[in-house]
């Protein structure tokens, strides 16, 4: 199926948008957005030009999604939640050519009212807590709270808390899913899945 827009939403001609993606009341997709397939734009969604949304990512009430923003698939952007792409705005002073790119990794979910100042890549499966200030690189799958956001623990693919140290050695179950993440000097991965074994 294609995708649907309410009727108070407006697509501009030339936005590249999936099939079963929905776009509700009062968003604005501008011309040159690329959003793929099963995605949902809640309420007063703003989403650029300059903008490329992948597969099944949730984007929920009065998001701006600005120029210079990659979301790749599965990312959650929570209500009011704010992107940046200018580091220094001037209303007086044109930046437009100093746009500093973000980039939201697959799987990572942004908590309500967070903040990602321009320029920052948040890893894959990152967890950025309600309320953080994100002023640079996010680790893949690291939980991430307050202003200025620091790092406090470790998060599954499931989006469950895993009992790690944020730094040092071990291994951890995801208690929702079952699968087996061990930290190193490396950072976090997946070891094992029930999937895997199936």
């Amino acid at each position: 199926m294609a995708f649907w827009q309410h009727a108070s939403a407006v697509v501009d001609d030339g936005a590249q948008i999936g099939d079963n993606t929905k776009v509700w009341h009062f968003s604005h997709v501008c011309a040159g957005a690329r959003i793929g397939p099963d995605c949902s734009l809640g309420q007063g969604v703003f989403v650029g030009n300059d903008v490329s949304i992948g597969r099944n990512v949730k984007i929920q009430n009065q998001v701006s999604v600005y120029d210079a923003v990659t979301l790749e698939d599965d990312v959650f952007c929570g209500p009011s939640m704010v992107f940046t792409n200018v580091y220094n705005p001037r209303s007086a002073v044109p930046r437009k050519n100093e746009y500093r790119r973000t980039l939201v990794r697959r799987g990572a979910t942004l908590g309500a009212n967070c903040t990602i100042v321009c320029g920052a890549t948040v890893g894959e499966y990152a967890f950025v807590g309600a309320g953080a200030v994100v002023k640079g690189d996010v680790p893949p799958h690291a939980l991430m709270v307050g202003v200025p956001a620091r790092q406090i623990g470790w998060m599954s693919r499931h989006g469950e808390k895993l009992d790690l140290p944020v730094a040092g050695h071990g291994r951890a179950t995801c208690p929702g899913s079952g699968e087996v993440y061990e930290l190193s000097d490396h950072g976090l991965r997946l070891m094992s899945s029930p999937e895997s074994k199936a």
